[in-house]
């Protein structure tokens, strides 16, 4: 989970996005030697607040 927060006018989802995606990629580096048919997935976007969409939380 990357919590991002800030002061500005524009958003910052992906930005957050990226971090979780590199963390995947670093422990999927670091474990490959174990098993290389690791998959990363489920990677999304929870919850955003602000900005010109407004509030966005994720179902489930």
């Amino acid at each position: 989970i990357s919590d991002v927060k800030i002061i500005g006018k524009t958003g910052v989802e992906i930005e957050s996005l990226i971090a979780v995606t590199i963390s995947a990629l670093t422990i999927y580096d670091m474990c490959k030697a174990v098993d290389k048919e690791m998959t990363i997935s489920d990677i999304m976007l929870l919850e955003k607040k602000g900005g010109k969409s407004g509030t966005f939380k994720r179902n489930g």
